[in-house]
């Protein structure tokens, strides 16, 4: 198996290359970084509803669509992707998908360990610290016969921009994804105080997937592999590809998996109520509520709100909570019903996960 140890490359290039190698059937380990930063898109999402495109252009940051899942995420020199190409009949590499992530992580989670950071891998896909927050978020599929699977080492990151380039409902919203993303989302730098030379994080990188894969050969870019990532760039730029449509409409920002920050609107006889509402295992972690509805007194909402803090996402249990707190604190709000809360609050997430 070959090695790709490329450096940085120019921002769309460092995403292009390996699905240009899938599609050439060239098995490989590349690690690399952008040069210049982009936003790079999932496969299923519509990058119109997720990613503020105009915003991009406007700062000059290239978009691109890339043909594995996950979310709408901020690339950097501040990440070192690994990125791993194997052809489909290989029989050396996991078959299944669920057992490919953990095996797939055993690599970066040792490169973590060495600088002194006791990462781990959680299901679905990502790498936490011992304190749970995430470290590092991977992603995998099918490139014509070849099976890709990708992550980063998060040196550093930019939060205050990769909540700018999603598109939310309001500027409320993306405060809450910014915090969220700070306090969940960690970096070498927040853990050890200080960056490690790439040189030697690159080093330990390598080394570790070679006691999996084996000897990795070193090689570099041909003029075969440039011209297909040319071939390949123009089309996944395109508008019909970058723009294809999607029937999923974004009602939330994953943070990492088991914690989602989604935005609830529902119109209730007395006025239109908004939640922003974080959820972490299935329970209300954090809530804001606001609207043009009567709330009465209008001192006791943020009463309301903690009271719903670790409430299950059950509707029994949300309206048995809100009806608690008005009969205790004697709200009013006309044409405003308990069940009405809870609909704002589950809509979002009930569409997340039928979607």
């Amino acid at each position: 198996m070959y090695l790709f140890d490329l450096g940085k490359l120019p921002g769309q290039q460092s995403m292009l290359i390996f699905h240009a190698l899938a599609r050439m059937g060239i098995e490989a380990l590349v690690i690399v970084s952008p040069s210049r930063p982009l936003a790079s898109i999932g496969y299923f999402q519509d990058a119109e509803q997720e990613v503020d495109l105009q915003y991009c252009k406007g700062m000059g940051i290239p978009f691109m669509r890339r043909e594995v899942g996950g979310g709408a995420t901020y690339l950097d020199e501040n990440q070192i992707f690994y990125q791993l190409i194997w052809r489909k009949e290989n029989q050396k590499f996991p078959r299944a998908i669920h057992e490919i992530y953990p095996w797939f992580s055993q690599a970066p989670v040792e490169t973590y360990r060495t600088f002194g950071i006791q990462a781990e891998y959680r299901a679905v896909n990502d790498i936490i610290t011992r304190e749970g927050r995430k470290i590092a978020g991977e992603g995998g599929g099918n490139i014509g016969d070849c099976m890709v699977f990708v992550g980063g080492i998060l040196l550093d990151f930019d939060y205050r921009t990769m909540s700018r380039i999603l598109k939310v409902p309001d500027e409320k919203f993306r405060d809450k994804v910014h915090k969220t993303m700070e306090e969940n989302l960690t970096t070498m730098k927040k853990e050890l105080g200080t960056i490690p030379r790439r040189e030697e994080i690159v080093r330990v990188l390598r080394e570790s997937f070679e006691k999996m894969l084996g000897r990795l050969e070193p090689v570099s870019l041909n003029q075969e592999i440039v011209e297909k990532m040319k071939e390949l760039e123009s089309w996944m730029t395109s508008e019909g590809f970058l723009l294809k449509k999607t029937s999923k409409v974004p009602k939330g920002v994953k943070i990492k998996e088991g914690l989602e920050v989604y935005y609830g609107l529902h119109k209730a006889r007395g006025g239109l109520i908004r939640t922003i509402e974080e959820i972490s295992e299935r329970r209300i972690e954090q809530i804001t509520i606001s609207g043009d509805f009567t709330f009465f007194p209008k001192e006791r909402l943020d009463g309301l709100e903690r009271s719903l803090e670790r409430v299950p996402l059950e509707e029994d249990q949300i309206i048995e909570r809100v009806e608690s707190f008005y009969e205790k604190e004697r709200i009013e709000s006309p044409g405003v019903e308990s069940k009405d809360f809870s609909t704002t609050i589950l809509n979002p997430v009930r569409a997340s996960t039928t979607g």
